[in-house]
């Protein structure tokens, strides 16, 4: 597969791998940098191996962010599993509905949810400052779990905005930006994991290319994580919104562009 790649496409690759990573750690979106890489990157690729590809590759950075984060912010091992582990159900249901599911459709609601989890965080500018929990344990679970398998189903089909649908459930309940961000972190692996059983079961991933970019996303995820966990929630929630803008941004122009 390399030998149909040129090295300024390599280093492009690599280039955005190791971006994608640093701002997938912070606050979510890394896919908006790296997957469009990887369709101009992998031309004769099909949509499917870049699919693939792309959730190989991201899976390795994701992984790197979670553990830095697990070592300096404490989270409930219980409150993770209760939402991980939905969430990999329903990324590998996704997955499976990818092909039957039109997902031209999803983008203008897609759109809409975004607008609205931007104007919800810019209009609070407290939101996810300070960690207060919501509801008693039951029902934060249960929110949490039906949100894990709501969101897996969606980043198994479509993907865009995922972090930030994570990371606002996650705020709801309570969770400052960087708990909700170490949190979201390990739920994205999960749901990342469920695709790649899919994609890796059909074929459809070029493992060459997953591999190299793999190593790129890890040192950009490894230095996300710690600069997030320097700058705090106050940091996270800038970049959040950044990405949000950026995911409405990019939605917005495809929406149009299939109308």
């Amino acid at each position: 597969m390399f030998g149909d790649i040129s090295q300024v496409s390599i280093f492009f690759l690599i280039l955005a791998a190791f971006s994608a990573g640093l701002v997938d750690a912070i606050a979510g979106g890394g896919g908006l940098i790296q997957l469009p890489a990887l369709l101009i990157g992998l031309p004769q690729a099909s949509t499917v191996e870049v699919l693939g590809t792309n959730k190989v590759a991201s899976i390795f950075g994701t992984s790197a962010s979670a553990v830095m984060y697990r070592r300096s912010v404490r989270t409930d091992g219980r409150f993770l599993a209760t939402m991980a582990i939905p969430a990999f159900v329903g990324s590998v249901l996704g997955a499976l509905s990818a092909s039957t599911i039109p997902t031209q459709s999803m983008r203008p609601i897609v759109f809409l949810l975004l607008v609205a989890v931007a104007i919800y965080t810019f209009k609070k500018p407290n939101l996810g400052a300070i960690e207060k929990l919501r509801h008693d344990i039951k029902k934060r679970f249960s929110i949490s779990a039906m949100a894990g398998l709501v969101i897996g189903f969606y980043d198994g089909i479509f993907g865009p905005g995922t972090g930030s649908f994570l990371m606002l459930t996650l705020i709801y309940l309570g969770f400052a930006f960087l708990s909700a961000s170490a949190i979201a972190k390990v739920v994205n692996v999960s749901t990342n994991l469920g695709a790649i059983v899919v994609f890796g079961f059909h074929g459809a991933v070029i493992w060459q290319v997953a591999l190299v970019l793999a190593a790129s996303n890890i040192c950009g995820g490894m230095l996300g994580a710690k600069l997030a966990i320097r700058g705090g929630s106050t940091l996270i929630r800038k970049v959040f919104l950044l990405v949000t803008l950026a995911l409405i941004l990019k939605v917005g122009i495809d929406t149009l562009a299939n109308w």
